[in-house]
């Protein structure tokens, strides 16, 4: 059984739920988001709650029972709240610069590095090692940041490269003479 299921998607103010079919469709002050859920769930809205129940007593709607009620509820605060996250960048001439919209990455390479941000992403770099990655998808503000980190993840010997702001690095000693 679901614990997480048997929960319903409490809807604040200013947000709007709308089931048409399998389709979900959640708009709020930070945009429009919309999912299509598996066939082996029921899903609806009464007195402002989101509820997801599993239309049989199968392993797989059981577990997309909860799947789909956090799916909904991050759709919900993404709409509201919004999610962010935080880049550290780390190493001698190592910087990033938004320039309209691409962001352009120095991270020891012969070339400048020049990622196209996407429309439904905010990108702000207060300073020129902090990277601050907004949006209203869990989901997407987390790929893009995953994105911008493979140019060049931290190593263990001298901690350069792009972090998570609470990653930490498990360093290493090194040769010995």
């Amino acid at each position: 059984m679901s614990r997480v299921g048997k929960n319903p998607v409490a809807i604040p103010q200013g947000v709007t739920v709308a089931v048409a079919g399998r389709v979900v469709t959640v708009k709020g002050k930070l945009g429009e988001l919309k999912t299509e859920t598996a066939p082996e769930v029921e899903t609806g809205v009464t007195d402002g709650k989101f509820w997801v129940k599993p239309r049989n007593e199968t392993k797989r709607a059981r577990a997309l029972w909860g799947t789909t009620r956090a799916n909904v509820n991050n759709m919900v605060r993404g709409v509201s709240q919004g999610f962010q996250r935080n880049l550290e960048i780390n190493g001698v001439g190592y910087r990033a610069a938004v320039q309209g919209k691409n962001l352009q990455l120095q991270l020891g390479y012969s070339h400048d590095v020049v990622y196209p941000i996407p429309a439904d992403i905010k990108i702000v770099c207060d300073k020129p090692t902090s990277i601050q990655i907004s949006g209203a998808s869990a989901q997407r503000v987390g790929q893009v940041a995953a994105e911008i980190r493979s140019w060049r993840k931290p190593e263990p010997y001298k901690g350069k490269g792009i972090k998570y702001e609470s990653e930490t690095i498990h360093r290493k000693e090194g040769k010995k003479k």
